[in-house]
């Protein structure tokens, strides 16, 4: 199942994506709030197929504005230098450890939104990455059943303001501004992906291929995310990681490849989807 968060005439809401069309569910799971969020905190993601056979809110795709998948999450953990051949062309050694920084929920947008570069900068560069979606609680998960607390999975451009990013050792600032991070194109549900440590990763730039990997190039797979992330936060239902981009970024092209207005950047990921971005200057 896939499932989306979108906003028509307005109005803020989510539903289960079908061929072309989303179905309009929130109305139906009013009593759970307008987010997926908030239905998969009160452990709904089971009726979510029900109460699509029973909507009757069948919306095109190309005549709503899709969100962030979660588009209020209470937590986005983001995880650097997570992929061999990343490492390598950093020239970084092999991190002992899970490297974790947090973005915030308002510096994302959505599936065909625009990646906004700064006034501050020209730094801005491409990351794509594979999202993890939680869907109960988890605390102290041991990495053995950690792909049971998986709701699901999606696509991530964990846009990065380079020069921003290097300010200090600590990577917020650079990875904060608005509209520098997508989430989409939606979640595809764990049951259709039991095994996420095979996955292909594509990410391309005006049709160019940048970045090719798979997701067994991993350092730490997802279940040792989880299973590192929990043990220092409890996780909550919505909650995101974004597990690490491949080789390939702009910064560590000869010359540096960075993102401009009238870019198109595509995140692809095999059994998920494509997330497509335009990108724009900040309207200063």
């Amino acid at each position: 199942m896939k499932l989306a968060s979108f906003r028509v005439d307005g109005r803020a809401s989510y539903g289960v994506v079908e061929e072309d069309r989303i179905i309009d569910v929130a109305p139906i799971s009013s009593e759970v709030g307008a987010t997926l969020r908030h239905a998969l905190a009160l452990g709904r993601l089971p009726d979510i197929a029900r109460w699509a056979l029973e909507s009757t809110e069948h919306l095109p795709l190309d005549q709503v504005d899709m969100l962030p998948v979660i588009s209020d999450p209470g937590k986005i953990l983001c995880v650097g230098i997570n992929y061999h051949a990343h490492v390598k062309e950093t020239g970084r050694a092999l991190p002992s450890h899970p490297m974790i920084f947090t973005r915030f929920a308002d510096s994302q947008c959505g599936h065909l939104g625009a990646l906004v570069c700064p006034p501050e900068s020209t730094q801005l560069d491409f990351e794509g990455e594979l999202a993890v979606v939680i869907g109960r609680e988890a605390h102290r998960v041991p990495s053995a059943y950690a792909l049971e607390y998986v709701a699901g999975y999606a696509c991530y451009n964990d846009g990065s303001i380079r020069d921003w990013q290097r300010h200090t050792t600590q990577f917020t600032p650079g990875k904060n501004f608005p509209s520098t991070g997508a989430f989409g194109p939606w979640l595809v549900t764990a049951d259709e992906i039991p095994d996420p440590s095979n996955l292909a990763l594509t990410t391309r730039l005006n049709g160019t291929v940048m970045q090719r990997a798979n997701t067994s190039d991993l350092i730490f797979g997802i279940a040792e995310l989880i299973e590192y992330c929990s043990s220092f936060t409890p996780l909550r239902p919505g909650d995101v990681i974004i597990t690490g981009t491949p080789g390939g970024v702009g910064a560590f092209r000869e010359p540096p490849v960075w993102l401009k207005k009238g870019d198109t950047i595509e995140i692809e990921i095999s059994q998920i989807g494509t997330l497509v971005n335009t990108v724009a200057n900040h309207p200063c």
